[in-house]
């Protein structure tokens, strides 16, 4: 029987009575990659600030490897949801000490960190300086930092050029090798398709696919289907 190391159950979060997720019920697979599919404003960056306890559902439960979520599953979550949590001011190796420090993490684990993100030779450079791809890699290692079982991205590809692109998209792929979970939001459905083992496609606050990935060449048709039919709804 296949392990979930997360699940929500008919999760809703309401606005001032407006549904932006309505009743969506997950299941992630454990050391996968995680596609959450859906167009701009669809409600999965509120899935995932949910996931992460920004948000407090206005209803449903989350559930982490077989519990009721808690704030302490945070210490094996790691997130990196809108901008990277990035001090322009302080160098990648100063970022990841200040989390360090927070976590009682050793200086053995920081330059570990920083060569699988491949920051190890930035030396003194500020973060300020750097470059978009630069800082994302930055904020993923600041998720990393601490071992967690389960990795939530939202839109990480987001404004970085074809080289950056493809830095992250491996990364991320050898993440469930190293036993961690990945979920990672986006509208790219190219990207998800060449990084995900499994999707869940939410339109209009809603799921309407959960599954492993189609066959090649069928995502797109799916995904505007699902689009097409929560639109009308």
């Amino acid at each position: 029987m296949m392990k979930h190391i997360l699940e929500t159950e008919c999760v809703t979060k309401e606005f001032r009575g407006h549904s932006a997720v309505c009743g969506v019920s997950l299941q992630i697979p454990e050391c996968c990659v995680y596609g959450l599919l859906g167009p701009n404003g669809a409600g999965k960056s509120t899935i995932l600030k949910m996931l992460t306890g920004i948000l407090r559902p206005t209803s449903g439960k989350v559930l982490f490897d077989g519990h009721s979520w808690s704030r302490k599953d945070l210490a094996e979550i790691g997130a990196l949801v809108e901008t990277p949590p990035v001090y322009e001011n302080l160098t990648a190796w100063e970022n990841l000490k200040v989390r360090a420090l927070i976590l009682g993490i050793s200086d053995a684990r920081i330059r570990e960190v920083l060569d699988l993100v491949d920051l190890a030779d930035t030396g003194k450079k500020k973060a300020g300086a750097f470059s978009l791809g630069m800082k994302q890699r930055l904020g993923l290692g600041i998720a990393l930092l601490g071992r967690p079982k389960l990795l939530i991205l939202d839109e990480p590809l987001n404004g970085l050029d074809p080289i950056g692109i493809q830095e992250l998209r491996e990364m991320i792929r050898r993440f469930p090798q190293e036993g961690i979970t990945v979920i990672v939001s986006s509208h790219i459905l190219s990207e998800i398709a060449q990084t995900a083992d499994y999707i869940g496609i939410i339109a209009n606050g809603m799921l309407g696919y959960q599954g492993e990935m189609p066959e090649e060449g069928h995502l797109e048709e799916l995904f505007m289907k699902i689009a097409a039919k929560h639109r009308a709804a």
